[in-house]
């Protein structure tokens, strides 16, 4: 699944949190990257992708939906 990815080119060391400058020269400058888990939208469209590549799920477009749902009703009423 995607994550949630914060890159930062040219960040000073001087604007880090005292644990993450140890080490550095002050007056450098880094490249930051923070990675996090993806929010709860890109982790469910992320999980859609995956399940229609599956061949899992099908996405319908309306009118797909709208003709297999009047043959549904259309055997019903027989």
């Amino acid at each position: 699944m995607e994550r949630e990815k914060i890159i930062r080119d040219n960040y000073p060391v001087e604007r880090l949190p005292e644990d993450l400058r140890a080490g550095l020269d002050a007056g450098a400058r880094v490249k930051v990257t923070v990675e996090g888990p993806a929010s709860g939208l890109d982790s469910f469209r992320a999980r859609v992708r995956e399940l229609q590549n599956a061949g899992l799920l099908k996405v319908e477009t309306l009118e797909e939906t709208t003709r297999r749902t009047r043959a549904l009703r259309d055997e019903w009423d027989r």
